[in-house]
């Protein structure tokens, strides 16, 4: 992870509405258990943005924690989503 990309992640706040981007396909949806499905276009909040665990500073691989709704959260990338 470089600078840009840390900078990217300040601006992205916690309570941010965003919108998924990028063909992204999960498999832990609650009504579409282990089948694909493709969450592009879907619009939820980031909760988090993990940067440390247990005190320790870490550089996660997907650091934004998104809700898209009641029960589904997901862990994605800055480039797969946008600020709405």
């Amino acid at each position: 992870m470089n600078a840009l990309d840390n900078e990217a992640i300040r601006i992205m706040e916690v309570g941010a509405r965003v919108r998924i981007i990028e063909s992204v396909v999960i498999y832990h949806h609650p009504e579409h258990r282990n089948q694909p499905l493709d969450i592009k276009g879907q619009e939820g909040e980031v909760l988090a943005i993990v940067t440390e665990w247990r005190g320790r500073p870490i550089s996660a691989n997907f650091p934004i924690l998104v809700k898209l709704g009641p029960k589904l959260r997901v862990h994605l990338q800055e480039f797969e989503i946008e600020v709405i």
